[in-house]
């Protein structure tokens, strides 16, 4: 099963080797049909602590790495 790839920006450093990245979508609502944002933070595991408030990053799902985090970051965006 492919291993899913999002983008989003760096909001926290929580924690040595841990970052917070909030991912936007957009969707449309099944009542009223109008386009609207949805975001969630998910804690990426970030091995050269490289990244900083504000960068913008693709991360993809990995394997359990503690009680929180089960992303890993792939690359930058530019």
């Amino acid at each position: 099963m492919p291993r899913r790839v999002m983008q989003g920006v760096v909001t926290s450093k929580s924690g040595d080797k841990t970052i917070v990245v909030n991912v936007q979508r957009l969707m449309t609502h099944p009542i009223y049909k109008k386009t609207i944002r949805r975001s969630k933070r998910y804690h990426v595991h970030d091995e050269a602590n490289a990244h900083k408030i504000g960068d913008k990053v693709r991360i993809q799902e990995s394997r359990p790495l503690s009680k929180l985090k089960r992303w890993t970051v792939v690359e930058d965006e530019a």
